[in-house]
């Protein structure tokens, strides 16, 4: 007897190959048979006839390592699909770090992460790791956080990694793979980890290359002096030549500045990858993205940590030359920004900042943002608004299905689910993908499509019998109607569950049940 036979549905089986009809017979947390199980019993049977079978889907980019503490349903995700998501994205994370540097951290990241407990250990990657083992709904793999390893080698300060702050950094990372992390993730827009420079992210990726393991890189537009060849796309490259690391670039896609510019975008890599540089990519498909504003303030304005931070925000002597700044820095478009969490003014969620400033009577939404961040303990999040040409966003939507097409894709939906107003890829992500965009623009098949959700993700980052619908993998498993799955999460109302989806199993729990979440807490650390 099997604890659940899935019968009557089409297998997409993650490989990429042709859809076949089977059932799918689950014991305990396994895939036990494929086939015709219709003589067979079963604890539990769901009818997917005239449905998808498919692996579970793994987010390759997700913000969650907070809310999936205080949230342990994850509703936003799992409904989508999402069975596994990978933590410590863009070197925001918490471990491993001291108790002290851990609540330091913690504030400082709270407008994009939320405020988990401040009581626990996250002085290595295992201990991280336990928290999400069996507590949580979906399972969770984890990048080691650079912003976590400079703080616990040397602080909250710009200084270099040399000498023994060094190795200390390399012991860290190196204990790190051995308990369990996937690779190692940074976010050069973000601090501590823009202070960095080339050699500091080449020495550690060495040690991340001897394991295996992928260095996810947020890609560097601070302190750009700093990074091989100004940062960015040159300076992730270099650090796969010099250290022999995989690279996975994180959200790459086009935006209303470059849209239609696919080619274009992909040149250097493409040239890469030639020359032997081993390159993955992600995207999710909306046109703009969300982040936290405290990252906004210049370089220098972050020595210190949250509390030298409030401080000079209070310093009204150093206003005139921090609004200069903000406005000067080309890299940030104050204008469009909508408040999508806030921790005090809640009311102002959903507000972009230029609505803020003249509500409040500001002649500069500079200033606006500066005293919110000072009256919230920089507890904000917000997205950008998106194009007002309708061609623009459709272009920017065929370019996410032309990446996707490439099969050194995969999905990374970024999520930030705290707020009233998330964007709404914490919501959508995956279903716009498999149904919206897959069916409007029909560049890539259903089964294409599925490999770069599930296969792709689970091979590039070593999740050991995930990612496919095989005998012997784990029943992390997704049944959909692949006329009818859509995202109905919007920018004017982002907390919308899909539609389509209606049984999610996860380690071979049902975690969704006729679209509606049964409280399973079958997650694992993973791989």
């Amino acid at each position: 007897m099997f604890d659940v036979i899935i019968s009557g549905g089409t297998v997409v089986d993650g490989s990429g190959r042709r859809r076949f009809r089977a059932d799918v017979g689950v014991g305990d947390d396994r895939i036990e048979a494929l086939g015709d199980l219709s003589g067979v019993d079963a604890r539990r049977v769901v009818n997917a006839t005239g449905l998808m079978v498919c692996p579970g889907f793994i987010d390759t980019h997700a913000h969650s390592d907070g809310v999936l503490l205080l949230d342990p349903q994850h509703a936003n995700g799992l409904r989508q699909g999402i069975t596994t998501e990978i933590l410590g994205q863009d070197g925001l994370s918490y471990a491993p770090m001291s108790a002290e540097n851990y609540r330091t951290y913690r504030r400082y990241l709270s407008g994009i992460l939320g405020e988990p407990p401040e009581d626990l250990d996250m002085s290595s990657v295992g201990a991280f790791r336990s928290h999400y083992d069996g507590k949580v709904s979906i399972n969770t793999a984890y990048n080691i956080a650079h912003g976590a390893i400079r703080l616990e080698c040397v602080g909250f300060r710009d200084v270099p990694l040399r000498g023994d702050a060094l190795a200390k950094a390399l012991d860290l990372v190196r204990q790190g793979m051995e308990e369990g992390a996937v690779g190692f993730a940074t976010g050069m827009s973000y601090h501590p980890n823009a202070w960095s420079d080339t050699d500091e992210l080449v020495a550690i990726c060495e040690v991340v290359a001897e394991y295996g393991g992928v260095y996810t890189t947020h890609l560097r537009d601070v302190n750009t002096d700093r990074g091989f060849g100004g940062g960015g796309v040159p300076e992730a490259l270099e650090i796969g030549r010099r250290a022999g690391v995989k690279v996975h670039f994180s959200h790459y896609r086009t935006d209303a500045s470059n849209a239609g510019q696919v080619s274009e975008r992909m040149e250097l890599i493409d040239e890469a990858k030639a020359q032997g540089v081993d390159c993955t990519l992600e995207l999710y498909p909306y046109p703009t993205g969300s982040s936290f504003p405290l990252s906004f303030l210049p370089s220098a304005d972050h020595e210190g940590g949250p509390d030298e931070i409030m401080r000079r925000l209070s310093d009204r002597r150093r206003r005139p030359r921090l609004v200069r700044e903000l406005k000067a820095n080309p890299r940030r478009t104050l204008q469009d920004a909508v408040l999508t969490y806030m921790k005090v003014n809640k009311e102002l969620e959903g507000m972009s900042l230029p609505d803020v400033a003249r509500q409040r009577g500001d002649e500069d939404v500079a200033e606006t943002l500066l005293d919110l961040l000072l009256e919230e303990d920089g507890q904000i999040c917000y997205r950008g608004a998106p194009p007002d040409s309708v061609r623009v966003w459709e272009q920017i939507s065929r370019d996410a299905m032309e990446f996707l097409a490439r099969p050194d894709f995969m999905v990374g939906s970024d999520a930030i689910p705290i707020g009233s107003m998330p964007h709404p890829r914490a919501y959508g992500c995956f279903p716009r993908f498999l149904g919206r965009l897959r069916r409007k623009h029909p560049i890539i098949s259903l089964e294409q499509t599925v490999q770069r959700m599930t296969d792709n993700a689970a091979q590039r980052f070593g999740l050991t019998d995930r990612g496919r619908i095989e005998r012997g993998r784990y029943a992390d498993i997704v049944v959909f109607d692949a006329e009818r799955v859509i995202d109905t999460a919007t920018y004017d109302d982002p907390v919308q569950f899909p539609t389509g989806i209606p049984f999610v199993l996860v380690n071979g729990q049902v975690a969704v049940d006729s679209e509606r979440c049964t409280g399973a807490m079958a997650g694992r650390a993973v791989p």
